[in-house]
């Protein structure tokens, strides 16, 4: 430096003091700047003290030589000890050099520039509040120093500058929050250990109201609690734990909307499986709960996101017990906010309430995407794409319901999807189709196809609310005014066919108006035939479903539905299937489970007596289909104490071709008449005059079977009828049985010349089978 430079009002000796390496001389001038400065205090001369700083600053302070800046810190720091009081009038004169030397190379010149700028603010107090978020910029860079000295001067500056916001009413939160958004994001340890000591100051002072700012440094507060220092994480752990307090003290002044989506994408766990991600989960999830508990339909809007986040913690094991107990809570908690009035129409709802904004476009489809596509990755918002939750109008709070079914839909296709998550997607569904049936009919034909699929689970309790979903689709009223297609395009092919003058169809479905098949029997809406259809075609296309599974969804959905709309929907639909051999199966099922299964009770004493023409319209549509299993068609038979027509029809089993599938199904048919079932049947053995056709139906079964165990237990029971010299045909003309005197007329004649025409059909095809099979071993054989 130029000593013969004019530093007047500095003397020569001060300013060669100052330049000094050593640091005694520099306090010597330090001493004698603090007493030049009260000197012009005295006078009332500010022109000289800020020529004073001024100096200090450009020719000491931020001086190219390093004893000069040193010697123009501690000058500064003397004119503020000096100013006392006077000493925020020239405040920005006397920091920012100060704060330019944070940056210095020089480890001890940092150190210096704390020393200063300590003894400053010390001075100043609360003057210095206005310039805070410089000190603040400042003190964060330090934080984060290499220097041992350097951040143990920066810590004690740090302490100081707390105490002063914390004791002052004067605090400007709306300008400091930016820079705390910006800081907040920090990767260094000690820079976020210096924000969040920051932030737990700040929330700490009563007159600081903090929680208005939330949202924005929500998001950088979960980002620190993922830091690999426990120490760090614990201490976000609490101001966390303190916001969440507050937030419960005082709901209604809480920005829910504009934090749910942090919340969302936080709820996400990354790829990498660390104890830090779960921690962040388990945080968010537990903020997302209260949040749902205490913002209510506020967060509606934003329930696509949140299903997203929450309903893969519903199949978390033990490892993660606390995490799906929050996600459980968070998933119930937001299906009890879905209420009827969510199935208005929006022009409803907007006419109800405030007339609607001009200028507003409408949600894309990208937006959508967006929501419901949150980021699982650890990134800052300014790399996040948000709903805009800006000034959310409670009062016009809407389900975002495409949202939420396309998340439904997407974890219902995902097969990596838990079991507990596909219950609680199942759920959701049912949920929705009960509390808001119009709108939801909307998404029915996408949903089916997945919906019928997902009958192929592999847990018995995903089929059954599986089940319930269809179930009620099939039986909503709401299903009457959407009509269409439901079938899976890519399978056309195989599409079972309604049949042409199917009466049930008829019945079930005319127009708008439904009419029963019966008087006992609840209405069905327009899409349940439809579901019998789809529901036997997949049983077409996927055997080992039928055979593993069938019976199970047939007995469920007659719990669910109606017994009778179902065995009288899937007949009717038989009846004109082409492909004989399932049509065959399926009948033997549905007989299996007609003459077994305790939920069918109902329908067969409704069967067992043919009184009314209701009964007897149900016993023709089975029989026609029955005609599919010969076996099935005599047990129908025994069922409706039918034994006449039964006896009839075993007298053609002669004609039929006999194979061991036909005599294990005679076999079976035997071992059901020792059943609880046929009990009735059995007690009529002993009325012999007035059951001829009876019994010689249970002989025309027993000269069928070849000598098995089931041929000598049909025996036996034959063995046990009382005096068999009564066994006598009695005249045709007489009534055979006085129990059936009030039976309603069924044409016999034609449903046995139907059997017969079923019959041919089927060895028709057995014959073209076994035509083909010999025609491909004489070219293998060739």
């Amino acid at each position: 430096m130029n000593t013969e430079k004019d530093f007047s009002p500095l003397t020569p000796n001060i300013v060669r003091a100052l330049n000094d390496k050593l640091y005694e001389k520099r306090k010597v001038a330090a001493l004698e700047i603090e007493k030049l400065v009260r000197e012009f205090v005295a006078q009332n001369n500010s022109t000289q003290i800020r020529h004073v700083i001024q100096i200090l600053a450009s020719e000491f302070a931020l001086s190219q030589h390093p004893h000069s800046r040193k010697g123009g810190l501690i000058g500064l720091a003397a004119c503020s000890i000096a100013l006392g009081k006077d000493s925020g009038l020239y405040l920005k004169e006397l920091i920012e050099p100060v704060l330019t030397c944070f940056n210095d190379s020089d480890s001890r010149l940092r150190y210096y520039a704390c020393e200063a700028l300590y003894n400053i603010v010390k001075v100043a107090r609360g003057a210095v509040l206005p310039h805070f978020n410089v000190l603040f910029d400042g003190l964060s860079k330090l934080a984060a120093d290499p220097d041992p000295n350097v951040k143990s001067g920066s810590e004690l500056l740090d302490r100081l500058l707390k105490d002063i916001v914390t004791e002052s009413n004067k605090f400007d939160l709306v300008a400091f929050v930016p820079l705390l958004r910006e800081r907040i994001y920090s990767n260094n340890q000690y820079a976020r250990q210096f924000i969040i000591s920051w932030i737990l100051v700040l929330e700490s002072v009563p007159d600081i109201n903090l929680i208005d700012y939330l949202p924005e440094i929500l998001d950088g507060l979960f980002q620190i609690l993922g830091d690999s220092s426990k120490e760090i994480r614990r201490t976000c752990e609490v101001v966390l734990g303190e916001f969440l307090k507050e937030i419960k003290k005082n709901p209604s002044s809480v920005k829910f909307a504009e934090m749910a989506n942090i919340l969302v994408i936080h709820c996400q766990v990354s790829d990498e499986s660390k104890l830090t991600n779960d921690l962040i989960q388990l945080t968010a999830m537990t903020w997302m709960r209260e949040f749902i508990q205490l913002a209510g339909r506020v967060m509606l809007p934003y329930s696509s996101g949140i299903l997203t986040a929450v309903l893969p913690g519903l199949s978390y094991d033990d490892r993660k017990k606390s995490t799906k107990e929050a996600a459980s809570a968070c998933n119930h908690s937001l299906m009890k906010l879905v209420t009827p009035e969510d199935d208005k129409d929006e022009e409803d709802t907007k006419s109800q309430t405030t007339p609607p904004q001009e200028n507003s476009p409408p949600k894309s489809q990208e937006d959508l995407n967006d929501s419901l596509n949150a980021s699982q990755d650890s990134i800052g918002l300014s790399k996040i794409s948000f709903f805009t939750p800006a000034a959310l109008d409670r009062a016009q709070v809407t389900l975002d319901l495409d949202g939420i079914v396309q998340v439904l839909d997407r974890h219902l296709h995902d097969s990596s999807t838990g079991m507990m998550t596909r219950i609680a997607v199942l759920k959701w569904l049912y949920h929705l189709y009960i509390k808001t049936p119009r709108k939801m009919f909307r998404h029915t034909d996408s949903l089916f196809p997945m919906l019928l699929k997902t009958l192929s689970d592999e847990s018995d309790e995903v089929i059954l609310k599986d089940l319930e979903v269809l179930a009620e689709i099939a039986s909503s009223p709401a299903g009457q005014t959407y009509n269409s297609g439901l079938c899976d395009s890519s399978e056309s092919k195989t599409e079972l066919q309604v049949p042409e003058n199917s009466s049930i169809g008829q019945q079930l479905v005319v127009g708008s108006k439904m009419a029963d098949s019966s008087p006992s029997t609840p209405s069905m809406n327009s899409y349940f035939y439809k579901f019998m259809i789809n529901l036997l075609k997949r049983f077409s296309l996927e055997r080992k479903l039928l055979e593993t599974r069938g019976a199970f969804i047939i007995r469920q959905l007659c719990l669910l539905l109606h017994a009778e709309n179902i065995f009288h929907s899937m007949a009717d639909i038989l009846l004109k299937e082409e492909d004989l051999k399932f049509a065959s199966t399926m009948v033997q099922t549905l007989n299996t489970i007609l003459l077994t299964s305790a939920e069918l009770f109902q329908l067969r004493n409704q069967l067992k007596d043919l009184r009314t023409q209701e009964s007897c319209a149900l016993f023709c549509c089975l029989y026609r289909s029955w005609c599919h299993n010969p076996v099935a068609t005599v047990s129908l038979c025994f069922l409706t104490q039918n034994y006449r027509h039964a006896y009839e029809l075993i007298q053609k089993f002669g004609d039929l071709e006999v194979t061991v599938d036909f005599l294990m199904e005679v076999d079976k048919l035997v071992q059901l008449i020792e059943s609880p079932i046929f009990t009735y049947l059995r007690l009529q053995l002993l009325d012999v005059e007035n059951n001829p056709y009876l019994i010689k139906a249970l002989y025309g079964l027993l000269m069928l079977l070849p000598q098995s165990q089931a041929f000598q237990l049909l025996s036996h029971r034959l063995r046990c009828v009382p005096n068999p010299e009564l066994m006598r045909t009695v005249d045709d003309s007489k009534p055979c049985n006085t129990k059936r005197s009030n039976q309603a007329h069924v044409d016999y004649t034609e449903l046995l010349q139907h059997f017969d025409r079923v019959q041919s059909k089927h060895l028709e095809v057995r014959h073209q089978r076994t035509g083909r099979a010999d025609h491909t071993d004489r070219k293998l054989a060739l």
